[in-house]
């Protein structure tokens, strides 16, 4: 009714009822009586029966329950950016599903259930500190269309300006991976803003928020400027609420030309003479 697991029940004996074609409970029923027949007048068939052969009749019950072309597919998920991105996590289905089936194997059926979820968990939480921060270009013929320049070459990055998607969540767990990737791209000697793009950015808590806010001090510091576009409403509201926040993450740009812009009109506005 709550949608819990079974208090009791066997994988063999739903295996042998499903393959005998049972469709309601009268099928219960039906076990139940001849199984007292059988405890009255049978069980001198049963009384000298190995246990290998009960073994073997559990087998042959459940064997169709052993779905190896699910484990095929879960395997296939897989692509060579994902890999260099999370490594052997790159195929967590399928890790997840191979950790529960062992653990059905190898302890019993309830501490399967709970391994697999556990490494379910374990791997959830490593993949999501690992974002892939992606640098993007803009794409030729388009306005304001931009796109990872990992495989495009014909993608052009803007002179001066690196323009950075966080492709996950940003939360305490993956903050200081965002922070290395944003200081590395921060050192080239021709970059003078670094632009993040926080379309692909779905939530930001506070820690994450005080990293982009102490990131973008240390920037402005050395003279390079941290912008950000394309954010949400709960990254918005995120940021905002930071105190001490500077104002280039307060004042959110609509798109990455427009941030581009910014960045060339206070160079402009750096460059020229004081008046008189």
């Amino acid at each position: 009714m709550v949608g819990g697991m079974v208090v009791n029940g066997s994988l063999s004996k739903t295996a042998v009822n499903g393959g005998a074609g049972a469709h309601s409970q009268i099928s219960g029923l039906v076990v139940a009586a001849l199984t007292v027949l059988t405890l009255l007048f049978l069980t001198g068939l049963f009384e000298q029966l190995p246990e290998a052969t009960l073994a073997a009749v559990v087998i042959a019950a459940v064997i169709e329950l052993v779905d190896v072309r699910a484990l095929v597919e879960l395997h296939r998920v897989w692509s060579k950016r994902l890999g260099e991105a999370y490594g052997p996590a790159a195929r967590p289905d399928f890790l997840a599903a191979v950790a529960a089936m062992l653990g059905v194997l190898i302890f019993d059926t309830l501490p399967g259930l709970f391994l697999g979820i556990t490494v379910s968990l374990l791997l959830l939480l490593f993949r999501a500190s690992r974002p892939r921060v992606a640098v993007l270009g803009k794409v030729p013929g388009s306005e304001d269309r931009y796109a990872d320049v990992r495989g495009r070459p014909a993608v052009v990055r803007p002179s001066g300006v690196t323009v950075l998607r966080v492709e996950s969540g940003m939360f305490f767990a993956n903050a200081d991976v965002v922070r290395r990737a944003i200081r590395d791209h921060a050192r080239d000697d021709d970059v003078r803003a670094i632009v993040l793009d926080a379309e692909a950015i779905p939530f930001v808590d506070i820690t994450a928020a005080r990293m982009l806010a102490e990131t973008a001090e240390e920037l402005r510091e050395r003279g390079t400027t941290l912008l950000l576009v394309h954010d949400i409403g709960q990254v918005r509201d995120m940021l905002r609420s930071v105190v001490g926040a500077p104002a280039a993450l307060r004042t959110v740009h609509p798109t990455i030309t427009a941030a581009i812009a910014a960045v060339e009109a206070e160079g402009r506005s750096r460059s020229a003479p004081p008046p008189g």
